[in-house]
């Protein structure tokens, strides 16, 4: 992220957008979490969102990665108070063995914040997330998409990769190549630009 996105996603009106449309309309969308839930968020910034999975999503014990290392700073000293259930690591979401030594079928959810789409290979990502859900769980999603990042203001504003973009027929499609099902558990808003859902992990036979 460069400097306009990082004061964005540090900012009242960011919090603002996660508890009081993010976090419900995943809820909606997906259900509640099973009780004891053992959960992952990818991209976790500030802390923020890690804060309202456990204090408004019910979770029980959140990991939670992030790539920059002042944002895991900033998280620590949010969640002290929750430290007992939050663990915290510098890492890529391509890699969460290397960043949490998260074993396949450790986590019964995993939330993505609107972190996917900054990720050049973010196929990876996904194929992370199916790895470390367990079967029955759920990925809660909520992404920018191709059509967003295309316009001025995204262009002009902030700094994604350029190449390998996704719509909301792209991502949905490759989710269900892995298994994360989404069935209609999703919503698209401002003309297909963001797209927020759950989907839950059914891995195939082999």
């Amino acid at each position: 992220m460069n400097r306009m996105e990082t004061v964005l996603v540090n900012s009242p009106p960011r919090r603002w957008l996660q508890r009081f449309y993010e976090v419900p309309a995943l809820r909606r969308l997906g259900g509640p979490l099973p009780p004891g839930a053992h959960v992952l968020e990818i991209g976790c910034g500030p802390g923020y969102g890690t804060q309202l999975l456990l204090r408004d999503m019910g979770a029980a014990r959140v990991d939670a990665v992030d790539l920059d290392p002042a944002m895991i700073d900033r998280a620590r000293r949010r969640l002290a108070p929750l430290a007992e259930r939050v663990r915290l690591a510098t890492g890529s979401a391509t890699d969460l063995r290397a960043a949490l030594g998260a074993e396949d079928d450790t986590y019964d959810a995993v939330f993505d914040f609107a972190i996917i789409h900054h990720i050049p290979d973010w196929r990876s990502a996904l194929d992370e997330i199916a790895r470390v859900l367990r079967p029955g769980g759920t990925f809660y999603f909520d992404e920018v998409t191709a059509l967003a990042l295309a316009t001025r203001t995204y262009r002009l504003l902030f700094d994604h990769p350029r190449d390998d973009r996704f719509t909301p027929t792209d991502f949905l499609t490759e989710l269900d190549r892995r298994g994360l099902v989404a069935d209609g558990h999703h919503r698209t808003w401002r003309a297909d630009h963001y797209l927020i859902g759950a989907a839950a992990y059914r891995p195939r036979q082999t």
